[in-house]
């Protein structure tokens, strides 16, 4: 089975996927722009990912580590650190299945995704490790967010990716 790969041309669209990802998901937490790099992460693409990091489940898989700060022998500070891990492969493979799905659009809700739960856990909105029906309420909560995000983003077919990812975004939220 061969693995296919972002060429030149869509790695420049994962970067100006990810330009219009964090802004729009800056604006929606009015971060300013020394808020953001509070949240320390990047994005690589299949070419770059070790075998921990490659899924055939999700168009991206995220990874935490422990950024040392200070490598004094004194004292050591240490950060989260993210890698939004992208699936080129599973991306392209969604996209020759289903013609109406555009790569600008769909980066755009992948990456605000990712981001979202970067947010989420730098915050200590939630822990990064979940499981079960907590990982499962997080994602719609997530999705949900996103949703929220990009609702009003002119982007040509952003409305088809909103509505593909309707039903994930549906959760049982109790009000009090």
């Amino acid at each position: 089975m061969t693995v296919r790969f972002f060429e030149d041309n869509r790695i420049r669209t994962v970067s100006n996927a990810l330009d219009i990802a964090e802004d729009k998901t800056g604006d929606y937490y009015k971060f300013s722009n020394r808020q953001w790099k509070k949240h320390s992460y990047d994005v690589k693409t299949q070419l770059s990912l070790e075998d921990n990091e490659i899924t055939s489940y999700a168009f991206a898989l995220l990874n935490k580590c422990a950024l040392n700060l200070d490598n004094t022998d004194l004292k050591t500070k240490t950060r989260d650190f993210y890698f939004i891990c992208l699936q080129d492969d599973q991306i392209l493979k969604a996209m020759k299945r289903d013609s109406s799905l555009k790569l600008l659009p769909l980066l755009v809700y992948i990456l605000t995704h990712e981001l979202v739960h970067i947010v989420r856990f730098c915050n200590f909105s939630q822990r990064f490790e979940i499981s079960g029906e907590d990982r499962e309420d997080e994602e719609k909560l997530v999705h949900s967010t996103t949703y929220d995000i990009l609702k009003d983003v002119s982007i040509l077919h952003m409305d088809y990716i909103l509505e593909a990812y309707r039903d994930h975004r549906i959760c049982d939220l109790a009000v009090s």
